[in-house]
C-alpha cells in the first residue's frame, strides 16, 4: 500500500489564527448576522405587530437630544408613526425616525426645549394588525429669569409692583431680597409666584422702601438673578 501523503500546508494567506483580534471580530460579526437572520425569520412567523420591549420615560436636558426606543415584532415590514400629545411628528431635522435592524425602532428628539415635554406614542401597523405604546419625555431646564423687574420711582403712599418673568423645569425656587437681606413678607410687603412670573408688591410705600431689590431663582440645574432699584419721591 502506498504511503499516505502528508496534508499540504495551506497556501500563503489562507491560514487563520483564532487568537488574531481581526479573526475574532469577524466571527462576532458573522454570529451577529446569523442572529439577525434568525430574528427576522422569527418575526416573519409572528405576523401581527407586537411590542416586545416597551418605551421608557426619558429625561431631556434643555439644548440636548433624547432617544425614545422600543423593540417590536412585525412582519411584513410595518408602517411606523410617531406622535406627541396626539399630533403626528414628521421625520426631519427636529424629529428623526430611527430603524435599528432587525427589531429596534426609535425616535430622536433634537435641540430639546421645554415645549418638547409631553406624551410620545409609537403606532405600528401592518396588514395583519396594529399596536402602540407610549412614554413621556421629561424636559429639565435650568432656572432662568427671562426678563427682570424694571427700576421705578414711586410716590410716598403708593403701591409698587416689581415683576420678573421666570422659567425652569423643575419649577424653580424663588426669593426676593432688599439691599442684600431676604425680604420677610407681611401684609404690606409680599410676593407671589406664578407659572412663569413672580411679582413683589410694596403697599403704602415709605422712604425706607427705597433701595436695591433682587429676585433670584434656582433649581437643580442652575440659578439666576436680576436687580431693580426703587426710588421714593
Amino acid at each position: 500500500m502506498a504511503p499516505k501523503k502528508a496534508a499540504a500546508p495551506p497556501p500563503p494567506g489562507c491560514s487563520l489564527d483564532i487568537n488574531d483580534p481581526q479573526v475574532q471580530d469577524a466571527a462576532i460579526r458573522i454570529q451577529a448576522s446569523y442572529r439577525g437572520h434568525r430574528s427576522r425569520k422569527e418575526l416573519k412567523e409572528k405576523g401581527p405587530p407586537r411590542v416586545l420591549e416597551n418605551l421608557k420615560d426619558v429625561v431631556l436636558l434643555e439644548g440636548s437630544a433624547a432617544k425614545l426606543e422600543c423593540r417590536i415584532s412585525a412582519f411584513p415590514d410595518p408602517f411606523i408613526r410617531w406622535s406627541k400629545d396626539n399630533v403626528e411628528l414628521k421625520d426631519g431635522p427636529k424629529y428623526r425616525y430611527i430603524f435599528e435592524d432587525p427589531d429596534i425602532v426609535a425616535l430622536v428628539v433634537r435641540d430639546g426645549t421645554i415645549s418638547d415635554l409631553g406624551k410620545y406614542t409609537i403606532s405600528v401597523k401592518n396588514p395583519f394588525g396594529e399596536c402602540s405604546d407610549s412614554a413621556r419625555l421629561l424636559v429639565e431646564v435650568p432656572a432662568k429669569i427671562e426678563k427682570g423687574p424694571d427700576s421705578t420711582k414711586a410716590k410716598k403712599g403708593s403701591t409698587v409692583n416689581l415683576t420678573a418673568h421666570i422659567s425652569g423645569e423643575p419649577a424653580p425656587d424663588v426669593g426676593w431680597a432688599k439691599d442684600g437681606e431676604d425680604i420677610e413678607e407681611d401684609d404690606r410687603l409680599y410676593y407671589n409666584i406664578g407659572s412663569d412670573s413672580t411679582t413683589l408688591t410694596i403697599k403704602k410705600v415709605t422712604p425706607e422702601d427705597a433701595g436695591k431689590y433682587e429676585v433670584f431663582v434656582e433649581n437643580s440645574h442652575g440659578m439666576d438673578q436680576s436687580f431693580a432699584r426703587v426710588d421714593v419721591i
